[in-house]
């Protein structure tokens, strides 16, 4: 008789889950919603030219820009009225730390991983509302934020992940002490390694597996550090790290996933070594001399390059390292200059590390470009021109569709500004005040507007 009972349990339970998954079925086989939002009276900064369109109006369905048009638009669509406001494309950081902004360095080395994850997801929501809608992440554990935020479980913006950082003994990403010397070949991994956030490698065959490992959890690109770096212990700046054959075996990785392969490079000798070698970005640069940007132009190679003006955030360092960041400080002017004079693709980017208060400053590190550059020519690297860097991605591109342009056919990441930024760009320093709507893909994270 129990067995009886047993039975009509498991049955009755068995018919409760298919019930359940029946109305799941129905749910994830439903029509999505016509999600449409319309933008009326709106003088539009494309993300390429230097002027403002007249006024119009935006109508975004699906996460997509369907029609933009001088005339009005007749919808059903939510319509938020931009009162002769900018309407202008998402900010792209090209050269981000997603998992190594909030936290110490100590904290980041031997922190607890969960409270760092939520540091970090707290981080994101900061930055998408300080209008970045996209980040390109060059080095960190960042695999698990990206995954959260676009199955929309933390606000954020989209991430271009790089993964772990692969660096050599005693390069730049290896925060190991001299204490954990000697390292053993096929041995135990390091802390950072252990969390992904940097992978040491000595050989091209080394490389060639760190790289494959980036790839097969979702990496983009792929980041070597070639030269020495300010933030790592034992990694002078002026230090030559992999060479030519083992940054090959990374390129040829990252070609055959169709994508490409970036290297931290300060100095002249790191960064003609990694053109020779296939690399097709370089980040930073400040160290380069004339020979080297005549090279990186004449080859059509990105360079990734922040406007360092000075020691704020440095706090976190110690002597020697604020030390390596004056040098690198000093030379901000001139790679600046030798850019202009050559005409290399440049994108924008601020690696901010260890500091909430300079990722606050994350807009002012924007305009600190017009020390070069007029606002539309800011503008237009932080939203247009890393928006074509990112497309080197290729199929391994997480988010295909146009991103950095508000044209039809483009990806709905948009800013609305009170103010026009072309004009005054120090309206992005205050995004709380100026950047009344904030969209990514279409849905809305800011809407100051409706209050």
């Amino acid at each position: 008789m129990s067995g009886l009972r047993m039975s009509a349990k498991v049955f009755a339970i068995a018919a409760l889950l298919a019930g359940i998954a029946m109305v799941l079925g129905s749910l994830s086989s439903a029509p999505a919603q016509d999600a449409a939002v319309l933008f009326r009276n709106v003088r539009i900064f494309d993300g390429r030219g230097s002027a403002l369109s007249a006024p119009s109006s935006v109508l975004v369905r699906n996460g997509v820009i369907e029609k933009i048009s001088t005339a009005d638009v007749t919808t059903t669509a939510e319509v938020i009225n931009g009162g002769g406001r900018v309407l202008m494309p998402g900010l792209i950081d090209a050269h981000w730390h997603a998992m190594l902004v909030r936290p110490t360095p100590m904290a980041a080395l031997a922190g607890d991983i969960g409270y760092n994850n939520l540091l970090a997801a707290s981080e994101a929501t900061a930055t998408l509302m300080r209008g970045f809608t996209t980040v390109r992440d060059m080095g960190g554990p960042s695999f698990g934020l990206k995954q959260a935020i676009d199955e929309d479980l933390v606000a954020g913006p989209r991430i271009y992940p790089s993964g772990a950082i692969i660096t050599v003994t005693s390069g730049h990403g290896d925060f190991r002490q001299l204490s954990d010397l000697p390292r053993t070949i096929g041995g135990m991994l390091s802390r950072m390694e252990r969390i992904g956030g940097s992978m040491v490698a000595d050989s091209p065959d080394e490389v060639r597996v760190r790289a494959r490992e980036q790839l097969m959890q979702g990496a983009s690109q792929v980041k070597l550090t070639a030269g020495g770096g300010v933030a790592s212990p034992f990694s002078p700046l002026d230090v030559s790290t992999f060479t030519e054959p083992e940054l090959r075996a990374a390129v040829e990785a990252a070609d055959n996933w169709g994508t490409y392969v970036v290297t931290h490079a300060y100095t002249p000798v790191a960064i003609q070594r990694s053109i020779a070698a296939g690399v097709r970005c370089i980040e930073h640069g400040h160290l380069m001399d004339e020979a080297s940007a005549k090279l990186i132009a004449e080859k059509g190679i990105w360079l990734s390059t922040q406007p360092f003006l000075d020691l704020s955030g440095a706090a976190a360092l110690g002597p020697a390292e604020q030390d390596k960041m004056r040098q690198v400080v000093a030379g901000t002017d001139r790679v600046y200059a030798l850019v202009k004079k050559y005409k290399i693709k440049t994108a924008f980017g601020t690696d901010v590390l260890f500091s909430k208060a300079l990722a606050d400053r994350q807009g002012s590190m924007l305009a600190a470009l017009t020390r070069w550059y007029t606002p539309a020519e800011a503008l237009a690297m932080a939203t247009s021109a890393n928006a074509e860097l990112l497309s080197l991605s290729g199929l391994r591109n997480p988010y295909p569709g146009k991103l950095g342009v508000v044209e039809e056919g483009a990806l709905a990441d948009l800013l609305l500004v009170d103010g026009n930024p072309l004009d005054n760009i120090a309206l992005i320093e205050d995004p709380a005040k100026n950047i009344v709507v904030i969209m990514k893909g279409g849905k809305i994270y800011r809407n100051s507007l409706a209050h």
